[in-house]
């Protein structure tokens, strides 16, 4: 899956972590492709058709190497979707992903994360590459079937085995890792 000019997906920035023993970073999940998918608890498109479907989701790529990561992105009704009130919601609604707090900055009502990948509202959702670049972005709920090809698509999708070349006059000269030969080494072969 070759994209050209696709853009690095930004870091998630995270006042606070659940379902996760560490926090998590898209920069350490290089290699795998990640799921992430926006949500508020009092959203009610994302109760009755988003949270089923990353479920859904968990289940059937539970096999593969998908990173699933929740964003709880509030940007509305701050004092009632606090991370005491979000705990009991992932308890409730069984979500195993783990799920970040979107960080909230003094003076702005849309948290960090979500100004950062541009974020329309929730529910919303972002595909990143094995590479880091974002595949697919999302506001609403698509057709599973759609979600479903895509991320079929970036699991199937394999990081370029690209190897630094080494300049080098001298025979066998290493470097990085990698092992050049001469050109007079390999006229000698």
């Amino acid at each position: 899956m070759t994209r050209f000019n696709a853009p690095l997906a930004p870091e998630i920035a995270a006042s606070e972590w659940f379902n996760a023993p560490t926090p998590l970073s898209l920069q350490a999940l290089r290699g795998r492709p990640v799921f992430l998918h926006s949500f508020q608890l009092l959203c009610p498109g994302c109760v009755a058709e988003a949270i089923p479907q990353v479920l859904r989701i968990e289940r059937i790529f539970a096999n593969t190497d998908l990173q699933v990561i929740g964003l709880h992105t509030v940007f509305e009704h701050h004092a009632a979707m606090t991370p005491v009130t979000l705990r009991a919601f992932l308890h409730e609604y069984r979500l195993k992903s783990p799920v970040a707090v979107d960080l909230a900055e003094d003076g702005s009502d849309i948290p960090v994360t979500m100004r950062r990948f541009g974020l329309r509202g929730t529910p919303s959702s972002v595909l990143i590459g094995r590479d880091g670049a974002i595949i697919h972005q999302a506001f609403g709920v698509e057709d599973d079937i759609a979600v479903g090809a895509r991320i079929a698509m970036a699991l199937s999708a394999r990081m370029p085995d690209i190897k630094p070349a080494v300049a080098s006059d001298e025979e066998g000269a290493c470097a990085d890792g990698t092992c050049a030969v001469s050109p007079s080494a390999q006229d000698a072969a």
